[in-house]
């Protein structure tokens, strides 16, 4: 490769790098403001770990959901967790 390629791949090398370090930035100011919502919701008195399973929920869609909850209840059942089996 001659030195002026190595140049360019060097170049775009940085850029790629920079750009990613840019985003890493913006992602941990999104995850600080993030967190600090979760601390005003827990300030006014609401669960946080059940706020994180609704935001949670709500990224997926009904069917998703319906068969996530579904096999959670053919297990709580299995293990005597549930007064009812989940097919009764």
């Amino acid at each position: 490769m001659s030195d002026a390629a190595h140049g360019v791949a060097r170049d775009q090398l940085r850029a790629f790098i920079e750009r990613i370090e840019r985003l890493e930035e913006e992602k941990k100011t999104i995850a600080d403001d993030i967190k600090d919502v979760y601390g005003e919701a827990k300030g006014t008195g609401f669960d946080t770990k059940i706020l994180k399973k609704v935001v949670a929920l709500r990224k997926k869609d009904a069917a998703e959901r319906a068969e996530e909850d579904m096999i959670l209840d053919t297990y709580l059942a299995a293990l005597g967790m549930l007064e009812t089996p989940p097919d009764a």
